[in-house]
């Protein structure tokens, strides 16, 4: 099994999970390379994603798992062949094998650029950086049986919050990404439900880092 690191950025953002991979397997066979399938009545390419990405979320630390059928390419290789049939904003940055299993991965470290029209507060920053240092942070999440009240403090590992300029804040945070996880959007609500007065009229989401439990760069 190999593993391949790619970003997704610009308009490829609006992209949807399910049409990467697609995007992928078709990138594959334009480029000669051929897939392993999976076995049954209904034979798949044999291509996963680590963590679906949400559309309109950046990411420079995708990871995609993919088997090539009786192939034998260098990983440099692979990754040139491939960047030639992405689309734009799309690009394969590593190739390798014998990644970490998939269970390691466990923290997310992202960038939230929340965005005002109007100037926001003087002390936004202050106020947002004292919101997410409570002991706890209840917001509701969609779960199997229904609506459930969630306390997303335990799944903040790290968060800083500093003023780019009057009409812009950045939120730095590692967060928990596998059993549990928290969707870095959970932030921007609780900024909502919490802090009204300090909404932001956008936020822009972009994906960092992955890390394991020891806070090592996942590969």
């Amino acid at each position: 099994m190999l593993r391949l690191l790619f970003s997704k950025t610009g308009n490829a953002v609006w992209i949807s999970h399910l049409d990467t991979m697609r995007l992928f397997q078709r990138a594959f066979k334009r480029c000669g390379l051929h897939l392993k399938h999976t076995q049954g009545f209904n034979p798949r390419p044999s291509v996963s994603i680590a963590m679906p990405l949400s559309v309109g979320v950046e990411s420079e630390c995708e990871l995609l798992d993919f088997e090539l059928d009786n192939q034998e390419l260098p990983c440099q290789q692979i990754k040139e062949l491939l960047n030639q049939s992405l689309v734009s904003g799309i690009e394969v940055l590593d190739v390798y094998a014998d990644g970490r299993k998939i269970k390691e991965l466990e923290l997310l470290k992202c960038r939230l650029e929340l965005e005002y029209d109007l100037p926001a507060q003087a002390d936004a920053a202050e106020q947002i950086q004292k919101l997410f240092e409570r002991e706890s942070i209840f917001l509701d999440k969609k779960g199997k049986n229904g609506m459930v009240r969630q306390d997303i403090i335990p799944m903040i590992k790290k968060l800083s919050v500093c003023r780019a300029d009057d009409h812009l804040l950045r939120l730095d945070t590692v967060i928990c990404c596998q059993n549990p996880s928290l969707n870095p959007n959970q932030l921007g609500a609780a900024i909502r439900e919490y802090l009204p007065h300090l909404s932001p009229d956008f936020i822009k989401c972009r994906r960092l880092e992955v890390y394991n439990g020891n806070h090592e760069i996942f590969r």
